[in-house]
């Protein structure tokens, strides 16, 4: 490794191979321009050593109307640059993004009102790029209920049919922001590897956005992954470090192993837009009234020293590469088509 790679990343030439090595992957990045994040806001994880990012393009706050609009200009932005960016139709495509140097662009909706009950539209949207939804942003809707609700009702039939499509078409069925028993219906109904993008364990920060054990369990046992988020919200901790995600990883790793691990960082790189933002929606984020502190996040920047700190602490290279981005492959790799 090169000495302005060791410096650029500040960690150790060991930890920096095996960064260099791995198939780096970003589960979920919003794009979302009010919070300050943009389509440019994926090179800062190109310099951080990422090969694959995924952006949040619309979910239960968008029509069909202006989800397909975003996918559009985020296609457009895509396509327009192919010496930076290649589009990701196929876990292949990662591949070829890392080899010639590149970037790996996916796309993925959070809730479903994108949908407007059309099954129709899934495979439209996979045919666009989409390769992953989350059944519920929070709150109720059509398909089932989201972790904010006291009332969990599980997923409705309408629900099947939506999670029965998406495995026929082959897209990944993502459960973070959903709730416990609706989660636990849909993993059963997939019938396939699923995936928590961007959640923590629950038995460490009892956060309403956060997973109980069994929800890890069943998680594990369908053959899918969680994503840590570096949310200092989620976390549960003042300040959002590497450092501050070894208890989780290593209490997911502890109950079902490190293979079901990946990274789903959901950087908002502008934290006080986003509390403000919130604050305009009680009802989706304050359960019981209460308010959260103010939010940061893990910086792409600080991915290599997570890096760092999981060698430092016994993870092999094997499993840390897994963790940065090979157990996500895993997983797409089953359900793409």
């Amino acid at each position: 490794m090169t000495q302005q790679s060791e410096q650029l990343w500040g960690v150790s030439e060991r930890a920096t191979a095996v960064h260099a090595a791995a198939t780096v992957c970003e589960i979920v990045l919003p794009i979302h321009w009010e919070l300050g994040n943009s389509f440019e806001t994926a090179e800062r994880f190109t310099a951080s050593g990422y090969n694959y990012v995924s952006f949040t393009i619309a979910g239960d706050d968008y029509g069909i109307g202006g989800a397909t609009e975003r996918l559009a200009d985020a296609r457009a932005k895509v396509l327009g640059q192919p010496d930076k960016y290649i589009l990701v139709e196929s876990v292949a495509d990662i591949h070829r993004a890392k080899a010639e140097g590149k970037t790996a662009i996916g796309f993925h909706f959070e809730g479903n009102r994108c949908l407007e009950r059309n099954l129709n539209m899934i495979e439209t949207y996979y045919k666009l790029g989409v390769r992953y939804n989350n059944i519920a942003f929070n709150r109720q809707n059509d398909l089932g209920s989201g972790c904010i609700e006291k009332n969990d009702t599980g997923l409705s039939i309408f629900g099947r049919e939506v999670v029965r499509e998406m495995r026929r078409i082959g897209m990944l069925l993502d459960l973070s922001h959903t709730g416990v028993k609706t989660s636990l219906d849909a993993m059963e109904c997939f019938e396939g590897p699923a995936m928590f993008s961007h959640s923590m364990p629950r038995a460490l920060n009892d956060h309403f956005r956060n997973l109980t054990d069994e929800q890890i369990k069943r998680c594990a046992e369908s053959g899918g992954l969680i994503g840590m988020s570096g949310s200092s919200g989620y976390i549960g901790v003042e300040k959002a470090t590497p450092e501050s995600l070894l208890p989780h990883i290593d209490y997911i790793a502890e109950l079902v192993g490190p293979e079901h691990i990946g990274l789903g960082l959901d950087l908002v790189v502008d934290p006080d837009m986003l509390m403000q933002y919130m604050h305009e929606r009680p009802d989706e984020w304050f359960q019981d009234g209460k308010v959260w502190p103010p939010v940061n996040f893990i910086q792409p920047e600080q991915v290599p020293a997570i890096t760092e700190t999981l060698l430092q602490h016994g993870y092999s290279e094997t499993d840390v590469k897994g963790i940065l981005g090979g157990n996500f492959l895993r997983v797409a790799a089953e359900v793409w088509k």
